[in-house]
Formats: C-alpha cells, structure tokens, sequence
C-alpha cells in the first residue's frame, strides 16, 4: 500500500535546502519523491513568483510585503540569507515558469496559491488563479500539476479556465474544528461541489476513519507536513493518497 502513496517534497525539502529555491528542487528531483510542492505569489508588477511567506525577512536579506515589491527588487534577494547552517551561493526568488521548466517531464508538480496578507488582512492577488493556468497551459503540464489553496474559493475559478487540472482543498486547525457536529460529511461535501480531487490536510487533523470517508466522496486525500520515519510509515499505510515532508530524505523509508 505505502508505494501507492505519492511522496511529495514540501518546498523542495525546506529542511534540506533554502525552501521553494531552484536549489531545492533540484536536489528534490535526485530524492524519491513523486512530487514537489512550492508556493505561488504575485510582485506588485504582476510577475509570478514562488515563494511562501507575505514578508520578505524570514527568508531574505531584503524587508518588506510582497505586496509593496516589484520583481526587479525581489529578484534582487537572497533567498538563501537565512538558512540555517548556512548555503554555498546565494539562492534567487525562482519564477513560477523556471521552477517548471526545471521539473516538467521529471516530477508532478503541486502549487499552492497563496492569498495576499497585510497583518492580519488577507486578500487576493489580482488574476493569479489566471495566471498560474496559463503558465501550466504554455509549459503543457496540466496532467502533470495539482493546484491548491486555502483559499477555497479560487479553485472553481482555476477549472473553469481549465477544466483538466486538479485541485485540492486544504485544511487546517485554522479553519476547521474536527470536533463540530456533522463536520467531516459538510466538509467533503463542500470540497466536492467545489469541483476539487484533493483534501489536503494538516497531519495534525489525521482520524483514522478519514482516508474512508474522503474516498467516499470521490476524493484523494493528501496530508501535510510529515517529517518522521514513524508517522510517514504509519500514515502510508493508512489509505492515504499522498504525503508531503519537508525531509523527502526519509521516503526511502517507504520503499
């Protein structure tokens, strides 16, 4: 059962290498792993980048929202500047279209879209859901990705401008209480009428009777983010369809 499970690298190995670099998914495509997963945002210029965090700190040497930054001015970062340990060369915020030539034909590819955040404001980025589909359309990859997102609502847009993509739904303790009544049937039955494939759940809302019920549905069921032998081996076994780690090192293990 555990080698049906896709094994994917979350970030390209964030514990591995500077997180959603072309250095990272690089040494993901040398792992087994059938998958990387990374994350999509906008510069204030429109262009698509992959990168995780609203602000720059964490990760760069650069300050400031995504909202506020050009391309030229994000392209100028170092995303390597904070990795612990240190990295041989500086790493550059990849583009959504480099991070794809880089993998297609190799490996799936699972983008998550994320929503614009000031504080504790969030939003949506201009015409990303459009954006990203015709990126995946120019790189002849719709077979090849699943598109997912918190952001629930933008996956119906992402397949009506393209029906053939996959799209998943995540779930977090944020926002779901796996202990209101009726919770788990109003959940797939809402990711379901949103047209997904995918429930993608944080590792921590695991039930044992959900691959089941997810599958009940007509949906696959991913969970995230699992970074032990013991728990990846427990959970491939489980019925799950898919795991993500940011240590894709240890889905040898799985072999």
């Amino acid at each position: 059962m555990a080698s049906a499970v896709q094994r994917i690298a979350h970030r390209g190995g964030a514990q591995l290498a500077p997180e959603n670099t072309l250095a990272a998914f690089r040494q993901a495509l040398a792992l087994p792993v059938d998958a990387i997963e990374l994350d999509v945002q906008m510069s204030r210029d429109g262009h698509l980048i992959v990168f995780h965090d609203a602000t720059v700190e964490r990760l760069t040497d650069g300050r400031g929202n995504i909202l506020d930054l050009d391309f030229a001015y994000l392209r100028s970062l170092n995303a390597a500047a904070h990795f612990p340990g240190g990295w041989p060369e500086p790493q550059r915020i990849p583009t959504l279209r480099e991070v794809l030539d880089l993998v297609k034909g190799q490996r799936r590819v699972w983008i998550e879209i994320k929503p614009s955040q000031r504080g504790s404001v969030y939003g949506r980025f201009p015409g990303i859901a459009e954006a990203v589909v015709e990126e995946l359309q120019r790189a002849d990859m719709l077979a090849q990705a699943v598109v997912i997102s918190f952001d629930w609502y933008l996956l119906p847009e992402v397949k009506r401008r393209e029906p053939k993509l996959e799209t998943g739904a995540i779930l977090s303790e944020d926002i779901w209480d796996p202990q209101a009544g009726q919770a788990l049937d109003t959940l797939l039955e809402q990711a379901r009428e949103l047209g997904c494939s995918w429930l993608d759940v944080d590792e921590s809302l695991f039930l044992p009777q959900l691959p089941a019920l997810v599958h009940s549905y007509g949906l696959k069921l991913g969970v995230w983010t699992v970074n032990s032998v013991e728990r990846l081996r427990e959970l491939a076994v489980s019925g799950v369809d898919a795991l993500t780690s940011d240590r894709p090192t240890l889905f040898s293990a799985l072999s």
